[in-house]
């Protein structure tokens, strides 16, 4: 796509955007007066305008029904949870047997490592991704101890190059295929939280099971940011989080995804609780527990009704405008935020800055981090400041996320105007 670095193209580009009016559907912040620009949905999406109803309609039903909410209303508490699979297991590219809606992120991992890392003394290494998600990295930590093994051992990480801050393909499966022998689990996340990076799920997976190993995946940063076939890729299993790119609020429950041909394996080992029981029999109160087939069967508590409400009125949006259209224009608007980086990078080349998210577009979704020698997070709060919202990470990188479904051309060319205006201040030694 052809780039133009001025007001009147940015204008022209969302003029013609098909998606242009969901932008109307989502509460920006403000400083004072003025609206932001918000480039941190890698971190927490906005509010959709929708939710403060759909959270109060629980709120007044509960204040008028009390504990027969859960069967004699709107939408009963009882079976609430089954609202959100369609429109989750579309945007994961599952069947709606292999998705649920449930708990946190990390929590999850944990209880689908008791499932699938099974370690014996001879096949227990877990390969990942160097610096991931400091919380998946204390997951593999700690279900390496609670195993019985050193995770210094059992840990194998594969890192970038020297010089280079992508982790290459070919290295990944080079060292699946030189641990063929003692790989229990290939675990990485869909998108690394830092750079962008996005993995080839389908290869990770194939090559994991080339080689007897489970698949695995934390997608905190790819759910709702790029298509996924994890049914058809024939992913293990999976879990992420929901307040990211989903827009569910801060904090809220996360889902998992069960491969259908585990779903149906009730010796797989698994912690129990009663929400994931025979829900047939699930109020008898009996002794012994009998896991629901499918993803279901995984859960383990009630499920929090106000979250879940949240969760609907986004997933409500996605179910609307589409994974592939929101993909189709995440690559003009990320093409169009790295485009205008590198004219910064040739307008100020003494400000040393470098683009650190793969190039390739099948490589990333919509994220570009940046590095700036020398001036990171003093240009990062002067940046906020100024009205642009990103992300900074020890400890140099600023992270930034033109999302499709509310950002605009026109954010993306106010960003560069900020930043020409620091960097140009900068450059004075003012």
């Amino acid at each position: 796509m052809h780039y133009e670095s001025s007001l009147e193209f940015a204008r022209a580009q969302d003029a013609a955007d098909p998606l242009r009016s969901y932008r109307d559907q989502f509460l920006f912040p403000s400083q004072g007066t003025n609206e932001v620009v918000y480039f941190a949905g890698h971190s927490l999406g906005l509010q959709p305008k929708t939710v403060r109803a759909a959270v109060g309609l629980e709120l007044d039903e509960w204040a008028k029904y009390g504990v027969e909410k859960h069967f004699h209303s709107t939408n009963p508490w009882y079976s609430y949870h089954e609202l959100l699979t369609p429109p989750m297991a579309e945007i994961v590219g599952a069947k709606e047997s292999e998705v649920v809606c449930m708990n946190s992120l990390t929590t999850n991992i944990h209880l689908l490592f008791v499932s699938f890392y099974r370690p014996t003394k001879t096949r227990y290494k877990i390969i990942s991704e160097a610096k991931m998600f400091p919380s998946d990295r204390y997951v593999l930590e700690t279900q390496a101890q609670f195993h019985g093994f050193d995770p210094d051992d059992a840990i194998i990480e594969v890192a970038p190059r020297d010089g280079e801050n992508s982790i290459r393909e070919e290295d990944i499966l080079a060292v699946i295929e030189a641990n063929a022998d003692e790989a229990a689990l290939v675990f990485f996340g869909g998108a690394n939280y830092f750079t962008g990076q996005l993995f080839n799920i389908l290869r990770l997976t194939e090559a994991a099971h080339a080689v007897g190993a489970i698949a695995g995946f934390d997608l905190a940063h790819a759910a709702g940011n790029v298509p996924l076939s994890l049914h058809e890729w024939g992913v293990d299993f999976a879990a992420w989080c929901s307040y990211k790119y989903l827009n569910s609020s801060p904090g809220n429950i996360g889902a998992i995804f069960v491969h259908e041909r585990h779903g149906r394996n009730f010796e797989l080992p698994r912690l129990g609780g009663w929400w994931g029981h025979n829900k047939s029999t699930r109020f008898q109160m009996k002794n012994g527990f009998q896991p629901m087939e499918g993803a279901e069967g995984w859960q383990v508590s009630c499920v929090p009704i106000l979250g879940m409400a949240a969760m609907k009125a986004s997933l409500d949006v996605f179910a609307e405008a589409g994974m592939s259209a929101l993909r189709e224009k995440s690559e003009k608007l990320t093409g169009y935020l790295e485009y205008t980086v590198d004219r910064l990078v040739n307008e100020f080349p003494d400000a040393e800055i470098s683009v650190i998210t793969p190039r390739d577009p099948d490589q990333r979704g919509c994220q570009i981090s940046i590095v700036i020698a020398g001036r990171e997070r003093k240009l990062f709060d002067d940046m906020v400041s100024a009205g642009v919202i990103a992300d900074f990470r020890e400890p140099c990188v600023i992270r930034m996320a033109p999302v499709p479904l509310y950002n605009s051309f026109e954010d993306v060319f106010t960003f560069g105007a900020v930043m020409r205006d620091l960097l140009a201040v900068g450059r004075k030694g003012v």
